[in-house]
């Protein structure tokens, strides 16, 4: 069903300026051929999922401790704790902050300290590492607070598709949790999986 949804895409695509009545029959093709893809995946009692749903909703900040270096090598204390003294950091209020150093420079652990005592006021969330590493603990935590009791012998498809890449830790923290619990696990789309689980009967 789908290969036949590709080729009607691919048709749309390549009309002519004033073929509008074969466009307009190709679409209602395509647009029946979907509800009946839908209606199949309804009946089936699949659950799909849809990691990005977990995706962090506040804005990431990341707080790269090279910018206080001096020439980008060492951390001069006074400096530090002057800037520390001075710095607006009400401007971090509800972010979820990474704190890290992108500089091949060794950092005083208690500087990082420092930083947290201050982000601690205002950020919604306070980590140590790069962007992709603060996203994946967001996505690690919000997969924490789930219920998944209410997977219970259920039929699960985790989708493999989003609008942009997931970390692939949540895949593997869901489908640790799900495993105890659903029926079968899929990933993929409804209409085309890929076979993870199943429970032995």
């Amino acid at each position: 069903m789908t290969t036949e949804l590709d080729s009607i895409n691919k048709k749309i695509l390549t009309l002519e300026a004033g073929r509008e009545f074969s466009s307009s029959f190709l679409i209602y093709r395509k647009m029946k051929i979907e509800e009946k893809i839908v209606n199949k995946v309804a009946k089936s009692g699949l659950i799909t999922i849809d990691l990005q749903n977990f995706a962090p909703k506040k804005e990431i900040v990341i707080y790269d401790i090279k910018e206080n270096l001096f020439h980008g090598l060492i951390l001069k204390e006074k400096d530090f704790r002057s800037f520390v003294k001075e710095h607006d950091w009400a401007q971090y209020r509800d972010k979820h902050i990474g704190i890290t150093c992108s500089a091949d420079a060794i950092v005083p652990t208690w500087a990082y300290m420092l930083l947290t005592t201050k982000f601690a006021d205002y950020a919604a969330s306070i980590h140590f590492g790069t962007r992709e590493e603060v996203e994946e603990n967001l996505y690690l935590e919000a997969i924490r607070q789930i219920d998944f009791s209410q997977y219970q012998d259920k039929r699960m498809v985790i989708k493999g598709c989003s609008d942009k890449p997931l970390p692939e830790a949540a895949f593997v923290s869901f489908t640790k949790k799900l495993h105890g619990v659903a029926k079968s696990i899929m990933y993929g789309e409804p209409c085309s999986t890929v076979p993870v689980y199943k429970r032995r009967s």
